[in-house]
């Protein structure tokens, strides 16, 4: 694991150069890490939805989960998992508190962000008649500084 984590940062370190003067390093970090997770969120979401699932409804016996929802409830907690490891091994090295600690804030954080997203959503095209697309676009960029923000001063904090 030390050798894997040693080399993304030997990476991300790399890639950094070009934009040290105009960004710091630790949100070039959070970039990187869930430009990164959104990526492996897209590919196991196609690779699921396409070869595991084949586009058919999930049967669970007591419910029946349309393929796109059942895809998504499969790759939302493994992302999850994925970006938590991110920020705290690659982006938010330096906090002192525990790892379940951590763990729990980066949940709730997650469920923030979900909320901010419904509501958001909601308001801003059920509301305010604004069209999905850029809906979700500005509600997209509020978490992300929500989700750094928060990520920063609040689950890894030092």
């Amino acid at each position: 694991m030390q050798k894997i984590l040693k080399i993304l940062n030997s990476i991300i370190d790399f890639l950094y150069h070009p934009f040290e003067k105009y960004i710091p390093k630790d949100i070039f970090r959070y970039a990187f890490c869930g430009g990164g997770n959104l990526v492996f969120d897209w590919v196991l979401y196609f690779f699921i939805y396409n070869f595991i699932l084949r586009h058919e409804m999930l049967n669970l016996g007591f419910v029946v989960i349309s393929s796109h929802i059942a895809t998504k409830c499969i790759v939302f907690p493994i992302t999850t998992i994925t970006g938590f490891l991110l920020n705290k091994y690659i982006t938010f090295t330096q906090s002192s508190l525990s790892t379940p600690t951590q763990f729990v804030r980066y949940i709730s954080v997650v469920g923030l962000n979900l909320a901010i997203n419904y509501f958001g959503l909601k308001l801003l095209v059920d509301v305010l008649g604004i069209y999905p697309t850029p809906s979700n676009i500005i509600i997209s960029l509020f978490t992300i500084l929500i989700s750094f923000l928060a990520q920063k001063f609040f689950t890894f904090k030092k």
